[in-house]
């Protein structure tokens, strides 16, 4: 069955990846059901909230798949999933694909504009809400959002005490006999071509646009990931983003739950929290972002010798400054939810480890560097717009045809708009990341990059993470402003000054400096966890507004 608003791979190019191997008959749900039976007895899930082994894993997500369908759902029926990271949540998301049904990953922060538009869009049957949140009663909302999405049949809570017109996850697996899930999953026909599940692009300004990713090529993504990076049964991973974020599941919880290895589950981001899981359970892969690192690094230096080298990091950059902190090896990652990820592996020479994002974890993975919105190639060295294809590249949006002209080529490469170069280093064809090809600071018709800003600025020994952005201006249109992040041990501060002298003995041209720097404690977020830039040139905005209107009244005194 094809389902409308799917744009499906092409079947030539599908035939060539099926003949050399890459993709498989196989599903998603069928190698995590045979992960969960091969490693029945170990621990999945570990987390205050409770530890569920493989076997306990697989009974649980059976009933409530199977209970989903007992209430009215059908394979193909689409969820739009909003809950924090909770076992509840992972239960919810394997139960809807064991029951054919296909998540739809949207965040707990959308409202009603994203919900609304994403709903009516993918045209789901369920809402599935956290039902517990304090600051937002996300089941009165999950119903004034049945009026808006008339789709929307069925609204599954995830925890509390059951509300309004929910059904509760924890009494649908209850009432749910294993013998009659099993039977009822059984007629239940995956196939290996078929969406398995709906992503959302990265959405920095509007609404996101939804990714369908499917049953063979997201499984094949998720071993590519585990096999480059060598995940165990004996790993255990520490990586408190949003579950349903790409890079969580298709890099991480993902490929560690098909290895047998041992997931924690972080219901909350707070130090208690946090650092119980680094002491209980010592990870032995970490994913964290500046204000997470801070709040586990009194466990992280407790670590023995030991401790540290088994550790391993994953960044998008400042591999080196990660390293130096941490005293374990951090490895560079790029990637996206349309498809082609890229690490740095233990082997690469260390400069390449510390400025590069490495290469394709699939050696199927095509990568051309071309003029901005050319297909014309650059040379080695040279910077231009990455274009990407391979057997888990996304061929096209959900219900995007207009936009599907402009963001893949004839041929299907997919134009990411990320600007990159390319350099061999003995015989290996590395990627390095420049930034986007918006991203840029406009000062006096001098362009700015501020990924390469940035890239500078991270090296100071003081500072943890920067974010570059224009701030306005009347002489130059845009001057640079650095907000950025100071590691713990910085208790001195930084000013301007000392960055700019560390910038002058870093050699890069003055007219790239930033004019101004403000220290935050966090970076803002956009509903989809990443940083806002927008947010950022808004408040900069303010903050000058503020200063203006000040002299304003101090001279008119």
């Amino acid at each position: 069955m094809l389902l409308d608003g799917v744009r499906y791979p092409d079947e030539d190019r599908l035939r060539r990846y099926v003949g050399d191997g890459y993709l498989t008959g196989e599903t998603l749900v069928g190698a995590f059901r045979q992960s969960f039976r091969d490693h029945h007895d170990r621990l999945a899930l570990v987390g205050p909230e409770g530890e569920f082994t493989y076997q306990e894993l697989d009974e649980r997500t059976d009933r409530l798949g199977a209970a989903l369908l007992a209430l009215g759902l059908r394979p193909l029926d689409r969820a739009v999933f909003q809950c924090g990271n909770s076992n509840e949540l992972l239960f919810a998301f394997l139960g809807c694909l064991k029951a054919g049904i296909i998540p739809l990953c949207s965040l707990q922060a959308f409202r009603k504009l994203e919900v609304g538009y994403l709903g009516n869009l993918c045209e789901a049957r369920l809402h599935f809400v956290q039902g517990d949140d304090p600051k937002f009663d996300d089941v009165a909302f999950a119903e004034e959002m049945q009026a808006e999405v008339p789709s929307f049949q069925f609204i599954l809570q995830a925890r509390g005490e059951r509300r309004g017109r929910a059904v509760l996850l924890a009494d649908l697996i209850r009432d749910m006999p294993l013998a009659r899930a099993q039977a009822l999953l059984a007629d239940v026909d995956h196939e290996p071509f078929q969406a398995a599940v709906f992503q959302l692009s990265g959405g920095t300004t509007g609404v996101p646009k939804i990714i369908p990713r499917f049953q063979n090529e997201y499984l094949y993504n998720m071993r590519a990931v585990a096999a480059c990076n060598g995940y165990t049964s004996e790993d255990v991973l520490f990586f408190p983003t949003p579950y349903m974020h790409n890079l969580n599941m298709g890099c991480f919880f993902g490929p560690f739950l098909l290895c047998g290895a041992k997931v924690t589950v972080a219901p909350d981001i707070g130090e208690e929290t946090l650092q119980s899981l680094v002491r209980n359970y010592e990870p032995t892969w970490f994913g964290v972002a500046g204000p997470i690192l801070n709040r586990i690094a009194p466990e992280l230096l407790r670590g023995t010798a030991s401790d540290k080298a088994r550790r391993n990091f994953i960044a998008p950059k400042n591999a080196a400054n990660l390293t130096r902190l941490t005293g374990s090896p951090t490895h560079h990652i790029f990637g996206m939810t349309e498809g082609v990820i890229m690490f740095t592996r233990p082997e690469d020479p260390s400069e390449i480890r510390e400025q590069s994002i490495g290469y394709p974890v699939s050696d199927a993975d095509e990568v051309r560097i071309v003029h901005p919105g050319t297909e014309d190639p650059v040379a080695d060295g040279e910077v231009g717009e990455a274009l990407f294809r391979g057997p888990y590249t996304i061929r096209g949006y959900y219900k995007s045809e207009k936009e599907d002209v402009t963001r893949f080529t004839a041929d299907g490469f997919y134009r990411s708009g990320d600007l990159m170069s390319a350099q061999v280093v003995d015989g290996k064809r590395y990627y390095f990341f420049l930034g986007r090809i918006k991203d840029v600071v406009d000062r006096g018709g001098e362009k700015i990059n501020a990924e390469e800003l940035e890239n500078v600025i991270n090296q100071h020994p003081s500072i943890l993470a920067s974010a570059v952005v224009g701030m306005p201006d009347k002489v130059y249109g845009e001057r640079v402003c650095a907000f950025v992040l100071l590691k713990p041990a910085a208790a001195s501060g930084l000013t301007l000054p000392e960055l700019a002298q560390y910038l002058q003995e870093a050699g890069l041209a003055k007219f790239k400096w930033p004019e101004r720097l403000e220290v935050i404690p966090e970076f803002p977020l956009t509903a989809s966890g990443k940083l806002s830039k927008v947010l950022l040139r808004d408040r900069i905005v303010q903050m000058l507004r503020a200063e203006a209107e000040n002299d304003t009244v101090h001279h008119a005194k």
